[in-house]
């Protein structure tokens, strides 16, 4: 389910997988791991991959389907 979500959120956006992976700093066939499921996502690209899309982390993990981040504040 994430390696959809991750899919989606970028496809949504207009986003080629060269461009975020520039934004998180790995290269192209990292990210594309990460969206094909060949790669475990580390918790650090989860978090910016988070605050980039403006989702929370559950959203991305397709363990709720309600987007809306909480920031805490």
């Amino acid at each position: 389910m994430m390696y959809k979500r991750i899919r989606g959120l970028r496809e949504d956006r207009d986003l080629n997988q060269q461009q975020l992976a520039h934004y998180l700093n790995i290269s192209q066939a990292t990210y594309s791991r990460y969206e094909n499921g060949n790669l475990d996502v580390p918790s650090s690209v989860l978090i910016k991959l988070s605050e980039y899309y403006g989702v929370s982390i559950d959203y991305i993990l397709g363990q709720t389907n309600i987007s809306k981040r909480h920031d805490g504040k």
